[in-house]
């Protein structure tokens, strides 16, 4: 394989499956992660010049940790590790569930980061190697809604000032993207989507092709190992009490 490669968690649907599509398009070989999203994921790989799909359930993290030294094994020039897969369930900062909280910092940060490490330590690429964890911009605008989400997001937003100095004086780089409110999520309809993901600086919304965009910039390394690069129209330099799928409902749009 001349291409370079790329693996995307969670890479069928949403943003991942934006994030999978660009890289596509510009010329990458693109690993699709799915848990459950086997047909979207095959569909998606159809669409790319160079794509294949890859089942792994996060929540194992010893079978994640082993898809990435298969892949390592077998791909020539694995250049990206786009840890994009998150779960989003509800709860607050006045009652953590902790089942909730047990699987977010799970499948969101300790996962992530093991794969990572595997990455960094097996994967073999000729122009070095990049890890881009996706966080979110509640790590600069937090709130105490999706208390487990926000702190599983915290945790894996700190290991990339870690591991890009554990690399440092190499070609590789760790990179954090930071995307705002950009898809209907938990159980937010079209129309409360249309309201909430206006609630940032610029008024507008931000696409999940700029998410994708942001993640293939940063797959070239240009940027100095160890940034986290905001994607949110400005979301996270607001200080917000509250989610804005709640503050939409309150109908809150400061």
């Amino acid at each position: 394989m001349t291409r370079p490669a790329v693996l995307v968690t969670g890479g069928a649907k949403r943003v991942g499956g934006a994030i999978s599509r660009r890289f596509g398009m510009a010329g990458w070989h693109v690993v699709i992660h799915y848990r459950s999203s086997g047909d979207a994921a095959d569909d998606l790989a159809r669409q790319l010049p160079s794509a294949e799909t890859i089942a792994c359930d996060l929540a194992d993290g010893d079978a994640a940790v082993a898809m990435v030294g298969n892949l390592a094994e077998r791909v020539g020039d694995w250049r990206a590790l786009v840890n994009s897969a998150s779960i989003f369930e509800p709860d607050d900062a006045a009652a953590l569930d902790p089942d909730i909280g047990a699987r977010a910092m799970r499948i969101n940060a300790r996962t992530p980061t093991h794969m990572a490490q595997t990455f960094l330590a097996k994967a073999r690429s000729m122009g070095g190697r990049r890890v881009i964890n996706v966080t979110d911009q509640k790590i600069a605008n937090p709130n105490p809604d999706f208390f487990s989400y926000t702190m599983s997001k915290h945790a894996l937003g700190s290991t990339v000032a870690m591991l890009a100095k554990a690399h440092a004086g190499s070609s590789d780089r760790v990179y954090g993207l930071a995307p705002g409110a950009i898809l209907p999520s938990h159980d937010q309809s079209e129309e409360e989507a249309e309201i909430s993901h206006r609630l940032n600086l610029l008024r507008r919304k931000t696409g999940p092709e700029e998410v994708a965009d942001a993640a293939l910039f940063l797959a070239h390394g240009w940027l100095a190992s160890g940034q986290t690069l905001f994607v949110d129209s400005g979301q996270h330099l607001l200080d917000q009490d509250r989610d804005v799928i709640y503050l939409a409902r309150e109908g809150d749009n400061a």
